[in-house]
């Protein structure tokens, strides 16, 4: 199996990389940061490469690399992301610019790249890391929620639409646990920040859970992977009684109002 994982430098992308190694693929440690792949891509003894997952042209020497190199591809891995919170109206139009761009952008620039590859082999895999977030879209992340949203959409798009050309795809709603995630997180509220990085340290689902659900999940060739007990309870409660969950967000955002507009003093 031939694997490339995007944002595999460290986190989340770097627990896929391994997971895949240790099932025989060969895989293509890619990241923004090139020593950063290059590290990790010597510890599993694959290959490793530059990637910004903003640049079409990074993209698209991905694809030249994939075809001359393995002679095609098996799975694109679209793990690449970065974190944001905050009040609604204290969010610059800037930072919306810059998660955009990474978070779905960089999502839809991958499958571009490589879903003609994929077509004309008959086959191919395509694994879109969204979040929980965009399923629930919490308060005080409206711009991380709403990225995390427009990657599930594009998922069940491509989900039928490439079905019949023999291409799968699968799309990971993560909970929080623990990453470096919150070194690239950016928001205009600090007592966010913080609040993510307790959840994230709180959580008993690690990196390497989360990767394993994902290898599996493709194996299967399942579409929805939701990776905690608590967001696969969270899920079903929305549906079915919404206003228990309603509840709940109030009474979350109560208490984080209160601690933000504490710091306002």
């Amino acid at each position: 199996m031939r694997v490339l994982v995007t944002g595999a430098g460290s986190g989340l992308g770097r627990a896929l990389a391994t997971r895949w190694s240790a099932t025989g693929a060969r895989v293509l440690v890619s990241d923004v940061d090139p020593a950063a792949a290059g590290a990790v891509a010597e510890e599993l003894g694959q290959t490793s490469r530059a990637l910004d997952v903003t640049s079409g042209a990074d993209w698209e020497s991905a694809v030249d690399w994939c075809r001359s190199t393995w002679d095609g591809l098996d799975v694109l891995v679209n793990n690449a992301g970065v974190g944001a919170g905050g009040r609604f109206e204290r969010i610059a139009v800037e930072d919306w610019d810059w998660i955009w761009e990474v978070n779905l952008k960089g999502v839809v620039r991958g499958c571009r790249a490589f879903v003609p590859l994929f077509k004309e082999q008959g086959a191919g895999h395509v694994v879109n890391v969204a979040s929980l977030a965009g399923l629930m879209n919490l308060p005080a992340m409206a711009s991380y929620n709403v990225t995390k949203a427009g990657v599930i959409s594009l998922s069940e798009t491509l989900r039928l639409e490439l079905e019949p050309y023999g291409v799968h795809t699968t799309v990971v709603c993560p909970g929080y646990f623990r990453t470096n995630l919150g070194e690239r997180t950016r928001t205009p509220d600090p007592a966010v920040a913080k609040v993510m990085d307790k959840l994230m340290a709180s959580s008993k689902v690690t990196a390497a859970d989360v990767a394993g659900q994902v290898v599996d999940a493709v194996r299967d060739r399942r579409f929805l992977v939701l990776t905690h007990p608590a967001a696969r309870r969270s899920i079903r409660l929305k549906r079915w009684l919404p206003k228990v969950v309603d509840r709940e967000v109030r009474a979350y955002w109560a208490r984080l109002r209160s601690t933000v507009e504490r710091e306002d003093r």
